[in-house]
């Protein structure tokens, strides 16, 4: 892969500063937005066809955290599992909602903004190759749509179906499984997003989910983003 997990936590914080960019709803080349469309979701019905093509709203980008950042208020349980050794996520499975995906790698386009996962039926969910790979100490970011082009669900569409304790498993290219289970989820708008709190170092191996949320008919746009917290179980 090329990439130390020092190299990644170092590139995290300015990534983050650029997610929070491309995390602002529809896009104006059409009706796919960064991870909820703007077509039918679990959480709203289907815009208007004027709403489907609005234009981004740009939103307000603050400094990313310094490669110094100290490590987030702990949110695992105080008996934190040693980390696993480097390895690529694969595969997804979150047995309580019946969700399973294969892993893609996202990175940085050529603008330095993150890259998503594509917005079709069936798209999968999307690791950010910067961050800690699932297993290791830190925070691993997993990107997903709430619901695809054209209609229907996308891979994240039931994450606030989650409960605490509930488990998501992460198949490892190692051929491991990274095991977590559910801390909490928390609801926060686009032009405020706790950056610090989201990709923040942690003191042992988490993962965060992520998609859009709070969905606007009148304006066809998500407003909000969706964070599901874990803590990998010993």
């Amino acid at each position: 892969m090329g990439n130390t997990q020092g190299g990644r936590r170092r590139s995290l914080g300015a990534a983050a500063a650029a997610a929070l960019l491309l995390l602002t709803g529809v896009s104006s080349a059409g009706p796919v937005s960064v991870l909820g469309t703007s077509a039918t979701t679990a959480l709203a019905p289907a815009p208007t066809a004027s709403a489907a093509t609005a234009p981004e709203t740009a939103v307000p980008v603050p400094a990313p955290p310094s490669p110094s950042l100290p490590a987030a208020s702990p949110s695992a349980p105080n008996a934190q599992p040693a980390g696993m050794p480097e390895s690529a996520p694969a595969a997804l499975r979150i047995p309580s909602i019946g969700a399973a995906s294969r892993i893609i790698r996202l990175g940085l386009d050529d603008d330095g903004a993150l890259q998503v996962p594509p917005g079709k039926p069936g798209s999968p969910a999307g690791w950010y190759e910067h961050s800690p790979t699932p297993g290791e100490t830190g925070p691993a970011v997993l990107l997903g749509h709430v619901n695809a082009e054209g209609g229907g669900p996308g891979i994240f569409a039931d994450l606030r179906r989650l409960s605490p304790g509930d488990r998501i498993e992460v198949v490892r290219e190692d051929g491991s499984t990274a095991v977590f289970a559910v801390l909490r989820g928390e609801q926060y708008p686009k032009d405020n997003f706790p950056t610090s709190q989201v990709y923040g170092n942690t003191a042992g191996p988490e993962l965060r989910l992520i998609t859009c949320d709070g969905y606007d008919p009148k304006t066809g746009r998500f407003d909000d983003n969706y964070v599901v917290y874990a803590a990998m179980v010993p």
